[in-house]
């Protein structure tokens, strides 16, 4: 989640500006990134090694790149892949160069925020991309790969708008808490529309002809932006389930892209909001699967399970801890491996450890890990006494799972903050607090569960283990 404390923007009034504002300030990267992958076509041996050395440039890129390869949604003659130009060769083109776009879009706008509109935007346009894909009548791959992105980016402008900390993303966002239409609301704070501002990322950005005809007013030229169209809405009004007067007409319009009855469509979308859970956890996204049908009842969000603890991966941290504690103990780099095992093993998102300050009365952030954590650096601190907006946080036993009041008090740079389940631990010397290792998952809110706290006791005693050892040696 962004939490800088720069000078905040100008306020945008016209769609030239928020588009401006997006593509040079917020969102450049990401700009250049999607022209340079868009403009390649499969037409040469250069052009494939091309896309491979733009894949292969970003790790992280890279890793999404080759999870997806290997599931059955790109994967069905299920081949391991292990390399980039495998990927290539074995899957296609156009299918690796779709989940570069996929997986670049999640990873570069949650890299900057993760306001609940923007997993939900997300949610709906995997979900969205997936049914496309799925439903489109004319399977090669290209067209499939081409529809997929269609519907992913058809809406861009509100995407990149919610991904980015702004006074006016603030102000829209309690607009439509109240009630607000949100087209109206958006006229109101934006001085355009997510429309109009789509249609001028995808002209800046050069997306290609086919997501421009997809955005363009007017009806579609095509049977394969009709349905990318089509899919779009029925994404956003499977949030509230699979009837309706809504749904009924969408699904007639679908029948008549595909050639397929209502009833018939109606089947095939609840199967494919199924591969589409699927795809948003091969994404790195699990938390946006809630907010797709399937995973709601009775109008609610069905509760979502905390993943398995990796027990190989906490089982090698535990040995690595082992052996520094008996060779030589080191409070940092046995915190370090602390926190990699609590973010990775444990399988938590967001984790800090705090110790005193200079003052000794507060404790501040001393080791971070996972995304969204860099503000915390300057800004965090909790009393030692308990008291202050964060004093909750403190324990009453070694280790405990964290769960907030109805209504918390939170604090400005951070919207999950005492808002959202969380595991704590407390480290002492000589029976007085010295420090606290927190850990949360953000906008994916489940509760950890006993396996998750359990583990996380077990890393956690170690650098207890250590400071005890250091505090008897001195």
């Amino acid at each position: 989640m962004s939490t800088t404390t720069e000078t905040p923007p100008a306020r945008m009034n016209s769609t030239q500006a928020w588009v401006t504002y997006l593509s040079k300030v917020e969102l450049p990267v990401l700009a250049n990134t999607l022209r340079r992958i868009d403009e390649l076509t499969d037409s040469s041996n250069s052009t494939v090694n091309e896309l491979a050395n733009v894949i292969l440039n970003d790790a992280q890129l890279t890793s999404q790149v080759l999870r997806l390869s290997n599931t059955v949604f790109y994967n069905q003659t299920r081949t391991q892949v292990s390399t980039v130009s495998r990927a290539i060769t074995l899957i296609g083109f156009d299918s690796v160069k779709s989940m570069a776009i996929s997986s670049l879009l999640v990873d570069t706008l949650l890299e900057k925020n993760d306001r609940p509109h923007l997993l939900r935007c997300l949610a709906r346009a995997i979900h969205a991309a997936v049914q496309a894909r799925c439903l489109l009548p004319k399977r090669n791959e290209q067209a499939l790969e081409e529809v997929f992105i269609g519907a992913l980016l058809m809406n861009i402008g509100e995407l990149a708008f919610w991904s980015c900390e702004t006074e006016q993303a603030t102000e829209l966002e309690t607009l439509l808490e109240q009630g607000e239409p949100p087209v109206e609301a958006q006229k109101k704070v934006l001085h355009a529309t997510f429309t109009e501002i789509t249609r001028g990322l995808v002209e800046a950005w050069s997306l290609g002809p086919f997501i421009k005809e997809v955005v363009s007013p007017g009806k579609a030229n095509s049977v394969a932006s009709s349905l990318v169209r089509h899919s779009v809405e029925m994404a956003r009004l499977s949030e509230n389930g699979w009837s309706g007067r809504e749904m009924d007409e969408v699904l007639e319009k679908i029948g008549r892209d595909i050639g397929e009855n209502p009833a018939t469509v109606r089947d095939q979308l609840k199967v494919n909001a199924g591969e589409a859970a699927k795809v948003a956890v091969s994404l790195g996204i699990p938390q946006v699967t809630e907010l797709m049908p399937g995973n709601q009842s009775e109008g609610k969000t069905a509760k979502v399970e905390a993943p398995p603890v990796d027990s190989r991966l906490q089982l090698a941290i535990l040995q690595d801890l082992t052996r520094s504690l008996t060779e030589k103990p080191d409070i940092n780099e046995v915190c370090q491996l602390v926190i990699e095992g609590i973010h990775r093993a444990v399988g938590m998102q967001r984790v800090v450890l705090l110790m005193g300050d200079r003052s000794g009365t507060r404790l501040v952030p001393r080791k971070l890990g996972g995304k969204g954590t860099d503000g915390w650096r300057e800004q965090l601190a909790i009393n030692r006494d308990g008291t202050g907006p964060l004093g909750r946080l403190l324990p009453h036993s070694a280790s405990a799972i964290y769960l907030p009041d109805k209504r918390p008090e939170g604090v400005p740079y951070d919207r999950w903050l005492t808002r959202v389940p969380a595991l704590v631990g407390t480290l002492k010397a000589n029976g007085r607090l010295v420090g606290l290792f927190y850990a949360d998952n953000a906008a994916n809110d489940y509760q950890p569960s006993e396996e998750q706290l359990i583990s996380f006791n077990h890393l956690v005693q170690n650098a207890q283990l250590c400071i005890t050892l250091l505090a008897t040696k001195n």
